[in-house]
């Protein structure tokens, strides 16, 4: 039996190179999965797709299944299939500092992810424990990440939040070194797959095969080489920089940014919880059984 799947990409980025591999390489496919995907630009969108019923599922950070949760304690959007689980995102400065602490930020001017909101609940957080007031840094909002990583580079800003492959184009050119990997903190959830529940039950044998056919990307993507996961995304991204994409891809698996298995850590989920909940962007935690379909993945892997 061939079941099909229409699946949400929520934007594209190299952190996500396991979803795009299991695409390239056929592994669902071979669990008998058809997967149509739908590009996607904007991601906070991709909740809306699942919802909707345009997507019958989608990848994406489990934060904005907990931004839903927290408005709606009845939102019926449930998480399976862990894949990031590591916080891919860096701070950069100008110059090596090997002894960089997070407590130095007192000091500096740091540029923070505008794009997306969680880098800074995740960071804040780290910051907090640390023992500093994030309020009380001299921060800039308002830019991107390129464009903070080229006031880095100009040395007109001391330190910027930046995901790979920014991160390791900056080393390479020299213009930028890493100076704090926010996955250092260990497992924070970040993204995996997820659908409403009424789909999952219905459609729950094809999701099944989907988890089946992410572990074997997953094992394979624990042992392959740099520029073979980049040959094998490569159909999904143009004009990438090989030797920066390489480096980052090597780094985020060193720093275990990626699981080694679709089995989603509940510690993941507790850490990325605490920091919404310092961070005030959520009020309500609804805990790993009211927010993973852990039991997709155990029927699947069984």
């Amino acid at each position: 039996m061939t079941f099909q799947i229409t699946l949400q990409e929520p934007f594209r980025a190299l952190f996500y190179a396991p979803f795009y591999a299991a695409l390239a390489r056929g592994d669902y496919a071979a669990q008998g999965v058809e997967v149509r995907l739908l590009p996607g630009a904007a991601p906070s969108l991709a909740k809306d797709s699942v919802l909707d019923g345009t997507a019958d599922l989608a990848w994406g950070g489990p934060m904005r299944l907990l931004l839903a949760h927290d408005k709606d304690h009845g939102c019926p959007l449930r998480l399976f299939g862990a894949v990031v689980m590591g916080d891919p995102f860096f701070l950069v400065g100008r110059q090596a500092r090997p002894d960089f602490r997070l407590a130095d930020l007192a000091t500096l001017t740091l540029g923070t992810v505008s794009e997306v909101p969680t880098p800074w609940w995740t960071l804040q957080d780290d910051i907090r424990r640390a023992g500093l007031d994030p309020g009380s840094l001299a921060r800039v909002t308002d830019r991107s990440m390129a464009e903070n990583a080229a006031a880095v580079a100009a040395g007109t800003l001391d330190v910027a939040q930046v995901f790979e492959p920014i991160a390791s184009a900056m080393e390479i050119a020299g213009t930028g070194h890493a100076w704090y990997a926010q996955a250092s903190r260990g497992p924070t959830s970040y993204t995996a797959f997820y659908g409403r529940t009424d789909v999952i039950a219905a459609k729950r044998p094809a999701f099944e095969a989907m988890v089946r056919g992410l572990a074997v990307t997953l094992a394979w993507f624990a042992k392959a080489l740099p520029a073979d996961i980049l040959a094998a995304i490569a159909p999904f991204f143009d004009g990438l920089d090989q030797s920066a994409a390489a480096k980052a891809v090597a780094r985020y698996r060193d720093l275990g940014v990626w699981t080694t298995t679709p089995r989603f850590p509940p510690e993941a989920l507790a850490r990325l919880e605490a920091a919404m909940l310092s961070a005030r962007a959520i009020t309500h935690a609804p805990g790993f059984a009211g927010l993973v379909a852990e039991d997709v993945t155990d029927a699947a892997l069984a």
